[in-house]
């Protein structure tokens, strides 16, 4: 049985340290969104023809939402595990009558409660450079829940997996943030020349931005049911990881 005082505190606790943080996590994130759509919605935007009937700057706000929340979600999700491994307090939580359900949902939880703060804002942002509408606004809702609480996991595992500051950054830094710039951020993949747009459907970014573009405007570049699909097996796959390291105790009471 699922102990929900537990749980609560836990959210909590992740709740407040994104909060303490709020300078970095709410206003850096406003910054570079308001950057892109300088750069790329008004400078080069105003060149280029719709995208399927869509204006190209509110075209790449769904990609620039995901952009955030993936780097965003991914990060706090690491150090969130990262620190207390890193100063012993780790053994806290371990010796505690706290499961495996209870850490999960607590800190999966937070994360998503801070994506959809962070999403909030950066719709705000956008609605200052570009008209948009969200033709699905429900589905885009549980679509960037959804992808958080992967992320979320993802980031949690990578905190477990880390010794050290320096891999804490590198899998972010090196490998998601290029996978989602070559995801279709800025653009659809139906206009990179043959073999690119085939290539291009290796990048499972490419159908997590495709969804959540689909919550917004109707159409993507890959089918709807694929990319709930894959964001569904990537929140199992991270999910069973996590069990099997708390069962096992690995890097976890080394």
């Amino acid at each position: 049985m699922i102990s929900w005082r537990s749980t609560w505190s836990i959210y909590t606790r992740e709740l407040m340290r994104f909060l303490r943080t709020a300078f970095q996590s709410v206003l850096a994130p406003v910054l570079t969104t308001a950057l892109y759509f300088i750069v790329f919605g008004a400078a080069i935007g105003g060149r280029m023809p719709d995208l399927g009937g869509v204006d190209y700057g509110a075209f790449i706000i769904p990609g620039l939402l995901m952009l955030t929340l993936l780097g965003e979600t991914t990060s706090n999700s690491s150090f969130g595990i990262y620190m207390p491994r890193f100063t012993g307090t780790i053994y806290e939580l371990l010796s505690a009558p706290v499961g495996v359900s209870e850490t999960l949902i607590g800190f999966v939880g937070a994360a998503m409660t801070k994506s959809l703060i962070l999403a909030a804002i950066i719709l705000v942002t956008a609605r200052l450079f570009v008209d948009y509408s969200i033709a699905h606004p429900l589905l885009a809702v549980v679509y960037i829940m959804l992808v958080a609480a992967a992320f979320s996991l993802f980031g949690f595992i990578l905190g477990i997996w880390a010794d050290n500051f320096e891999k804490l950054g590198i899998i972010p830094m090196l490998f998601l943030t290029p996978l989602t710039f070559l995801g279709g951020t800025f653009y659809s993949i139906d206009m990179l020349p043959k073999p690119w747009d085939t290539i291009a459907l290796a990048n499972p970014i490419v159908y997590l931005v495709s969804g959540l573009r689909w919550t917004f405007y109707g159409s993507s570049d890959v089918n709807i049911w694929m990319s709930f699909g894959i964001t569904l097996g990537f929140l199992a796959a991270c999910t069973a990881v996590i069990a099997y390291i708390f069962k096992t105790g690995w890097r976890l009471r080394a």
